[in-house]
């Protein structure tokens, strides 16, 4: 009877393939639901084909889902301490200022494992780092039938690369690809030398036919043929070369961030929220995950789980991560809020 238990125990443990099952001697009492907060549309679409069903499976505990992302909602959620979420999603330089302000409990890292993220992310104390994402530049392969810009020089060449550009009107990325383009080593980007930046940024600001402002835009431009060179975030146009769009990625000097979720403090059911970002860990739902979307999640190994045709469309393929660079969020942390001030001013201007 013992080896049989111990057989059905053992069994269960390689199922999973996770670590909290045996970080607890007793879990506490089990919710009906906990509430999950992330971006919605097609990311909340595949969380929920992999990660949010799985846990369901697993726990027997049902999420619901809202949206949008919101640091100022999370703000307000802590300081009245009537908590909605159980996990939530935080965008950008929002999750360092959320761990700053002590909005997010820590990870349980018992249970969480991150020994096979990328070396910076694996000291992570409050904010997980679930998926990662990179602006890329795209162009219309029909118009550059002999290859697009290979860089961001190539990029603000016009002479070279002739036609509109499309860029997001934000200064994360553009000022770090405007010091790209001007000599800029990506090892040497920070912190950011914003003058030099804007300087750079007046050459190519009247070639740039539109500020895309969404996602869903960014690629759409140049299937429109607004511009014929631009940037957008790698899902975006993974999603219409697959349909055959004649748009082609380059790579190179990408801008890498990623995704994260935190759970918020005091979070009634944090418990349950440690066990769901432990699962979101698990590189075989990461790679079922990236399958779906085109996004990867940060566990290296996830590309062995992959669909291996889209492998060579993630940021995290061993081909495509080398030639890319990482967005330092505490710079921008630090530095955002003026930056952000003088864009808008740049932006009116003539």
């Amino acid at each position: 009877m013992y080896k049989r238990v111990m057989a059905v125990l053992c069994a269960a443990s390689a199922m999973s393939g996770l670590a909290f099952l045996h970080a607890h001697a007793q879990a506490p009492a089990k919710p009906d639901r906990i509430v999950v907060n992330d971006s919605g549309g097609a990311t909340q679409q595949a969380n929920r084909k992999t990660f949010y069903t799985a846990f369901e499976k697993q726990t027997g505990v049902k999420i619901v889902n809202t949206s949008p992302v919101d640091l100022g909602k999370l703000k307000a959620m802590v300081a009245s301490g009537n908590i909605e979420w159980c996990v939530t999603e935080i965008s950008g330089p929002d999750a360092v200022t959320a761990e700053r302000m002590g909005l997010l409990e820590p990870l349980d890292r018992t249970v969480i494992d991150l020994s096979n993220f990328p070396e910076h992310l694996r000291d992570r104390k409050f904010v997980f780092p679930k998926s990662v994402y990179s602006t890329v530049i795209g162009y219309r392969t029909d118009v550059f039938k002999d290859g697009g810009p290979k860089s961001w020089a190539d990029f603000f060449d016009v002479e070279k690369f002739p036609g509109p550009r499309t860029m997001q009107n934000s200064p994360i990325e553009q000022l770090e690809f405007a010091l790209l383009a001007d000599g800029v080593p990506m090892d040497k980007l920070y912190p950011l030398d914003v003058d030099r930046a804007f300087k750079k940024l007046d050459e190519i600001k009247k070639h740039v036919a539109v500020w895309w402002t969404t996602g869903a835009q960014s690629a759409q431009i140049l299937i429109d043929k607004e511009a014929v060179i631009g940037t957008a975030w790698n899902g975006r146009y993974y999603n219409l070369i697959k349909e055959g769009a004649p748009i082609a990625i380059e790579w190179n000097q990408g801008a890498i961030k990623e995704s994260a979720f935190g759970i918020p403090k005091g979070a009634k059911d944090a418990y349950w929220g440690q066990r769901l970002l432990a699962l979101m860990a698990d590189p075989k739902l990461q790679g079922e995950y990236a399958s779906i979307i085109g996004y990867p999640g940060a566990n290296l190994e996830a590309t062995q789980y992959t669909d291996p045709k889209i492998v060579p469309f993630l940021p995290t393929s061993p081909d495509n991560l080398r030639k890319q660079f990482w967005i330092d969020l505490n710079w921008w942390a630090d530095n955002g809020a003026q930056v952000h001030e003088r864009w808008a001013r740049w932006m009116l201007e003539k």
